[in-house]
């Protein structure tokens, strides 16, 4: 456990060189005015917030009835105020002098650099990778122990030694000004309000994911190693990757059973099982649904059992009837187990919807498959295991999609990615407009919606533009009413939505590029765009 310190520490360093430093590198610049302990206490002041926040934020904010978008406007008020001060010299020494108590110099020299720290703590949200995704996971579950704290410590002052430089700097060029001191400290309280501004209002965020992630390979080289991997698997309390050959995890924290009773890889011992994860939005995975359910015909009495493990990926997926409603709808007729919590799907560690994992009748993983195609592969696989007398291979086309096509849009701002509109407002209903052009591959809003971490809900006059290129087009959307389609400025059809689940919105013979304009009943919900 004691290797992922480092490793916190390296992945803290990158994420301060990310998009994610742009909200907070003004009010790092405008702070860092000062005496030669201001920069320290910034750093001390973020690394403690942090790593508090990162901690036990959940359990305070929910005690508090506070949301995340709240917390940050907090945040942003508390830069606000501490931008006052730096204005206003005597309320800065008003407000400073609480926190006296941590220098032996004046009012003012480390305090309120460590108030700014702390508040610069609430609003600093890291591009965050592995490390910081498996922190918060074990903070979601109440998996807070030593090693936990320890390793988002170590995080954290690795997030905030880039900002002490910064700091630092620029209180030298600071101090190369001192004949206009005031003027200085004026500029730097100007900018920093200014930046408290775009954070309260969310502008941040489309800034954000207008940025490419240039540090996205050094995050992968640092935090997605094989080594990192295992030791951040023991730190959630789960296993390391299912491998090939390796004893095949059994089936943990399953909340219901559809097409069968309870089942366990004991009780499935001397069978060949397939481990399918899926849900039942992805279009992936129903473009791999007809090759399961021909396996589950022609192989189940030879002694083949599918077992669709149904890990949610949106809210209503969690459903029981949703789901009951979707196996009936596509024809599964092989067992699917509700993985809701995700006990399973972090037993085997799976990363992917869709992934495929055969198991041998003694009970070990024998091949993994992560996404679409390499079906005839798959069946042969399958056979081998069987090893029996068998009816021909099925002589089934691989229509996995190979073009090039847009990649998967998801709308909701906590996986937003490529929107190109006006600012987002999150989680409050707010009117948008369509920008003069669109570039490819990108999507805006107009009209009035509540932009929310997973889904966008309409409002009055709602609209979607999206620029693609694909053969067909699909949406995952939610609630009741209807969308109006067009294509290139055509009418193309309305879709009438009855039910939480996958709609097709384009099919065309040919990948072509296409502007689409969405119209939305006030109700509606969307989640995310497909391409095939």
């Amino acid at each position: 456990m004691i290797i992922l310190v480092p490793i916190a520490f390296a992945a803290g360093v990158i994420t301060a060189f990310t998009p994610c430093i742009l909200p907070v590198l003004p009010i790092v610049l405008a702070g860092g005015a000062g005496t030669k302990r201001r920069p320290y206490a910034i750093a001390a002041g973020l690394v403690t917030t942090f790593t508090a926040f990162l901690v036990a934020g959940a359990w305070l904010w929910g005690l508090l009835g506070i949301g995340k978008q709240h917390q940050i406007q907090i945040g942003a008020v508390l830069l606000g105020l501490l931008a006052v001060t730096l204005i206003v010299p005597k309320l800065g020494q008003w407000v400073e002098r609480p926190l006296a108590f941590m220098t032996r110099r004046r009012v003012g020299d480390a305090g309120g650099g460590f108030l700014l720290g702390a508040s610069l703590g609430l609003v600093f949200i890291p591009c965050g990778g592995p490390v910081l995704a498996a922190l918060t996971s074990n903070v979601a579950r109440d998996r807070v122990g030593g090693w936990l704290v320890v390793i988002a410590i170590a995080y954290a002052i690795g997030a905030a030694l880039p900002l002490l430089a910064i700091a630092a700097g620029s209180r030298r060029v600071a101090a190369s000004f001192r004949r206009h001191a005031q003027a200085v400290r004026v500029a730097g309280g100007v900018l920093m309000a200014a930046a408290a501004v775009v954070i309260y209002n969310g502008w941040a965020e489309s800034l954000q994911t207008k940025v490419p992630g240039y540090a996205g390979w050094l995050q992968e080289a640092i935090e997605g190693n094989k080594q990192a991997k295992n030791e951040l698997a023991s730190l959630s309390g789960t296993k390391t990757p299912a491998k090939k050959y390796s004893e095949a995890p059994d089936l943990q924290g399953i909340s219901a059973w559809i097409n069968s009773p309870p089942l366990t890889m004991q009780h499935l011992r001397g069978k060949v099982v397939l481990v399918d994860f899926w849900t039942y939005s992805c279009i992936n995975c129903l473009r791999t649904l007809p090759y399961l359910e021909s396996w589950d015909r022609r192989y189940r009495s030879k002694g083949l059992v599918i077992l669709g493990v149904h890990s949610p990926e949106f809210a209503f997926e969690h459903d029981l009837g949703n789901v009951h409603a979707a196996v009936k709808r596509l024809g599964v007729r092989y067992p699917v187990a509700l993985d809701n919590d995700f006990g399973t799907w972090n037993a085997y560690q799976n990363q992917y919807w869709p992934a495929d994992y055969l198991i041998d009748r003694s009970g070990r993983v024998r091949d993994v498959h992560f996404g679409e195609g390499a079906y005839a592969e798959t069946e042969h696989k399958i056979r081998q295991l069987l090893a029996t007398r068998l009816p021909p291979a099925l002589d089934q086309p691989d229509r996995t999609p190979t073009e090039l096509r847009t990649p998967e849009t998801y709308l909701g701002y906590s996986r937003i990615g490529n929107y190109d509109g006006s600012p987002v407002r999150t989680d409050e209903a707010a009117k948008y407009t369509f920008p003069p052009v669109l570039p490819g591959d990108s999507f805006a809003y107009a009209g009035v919606w509540t932009v929310e971490g997973e889904r966008i809900l309409a409002g009055r006059g709602a609209r979607l533009r999206l620029s693609f290129l694909a053969r067909s087009v699909h949406l995952v959307l939610g609630g009741r009413g209807e969308v109006r389609v067009k294509l290139n400025g055509h009418e193309l059809r309305t879709v009438n939505v009855t039910a939480d689940k996958l709609y097709t919105l384009v099919t065309q013979k040919t990948a072509r590029e296409g502007l689409l304009e969405l119209s939305f009943t006030p109700g509606l919900s969307a989640y995310a765009f497909t391409f095939g």
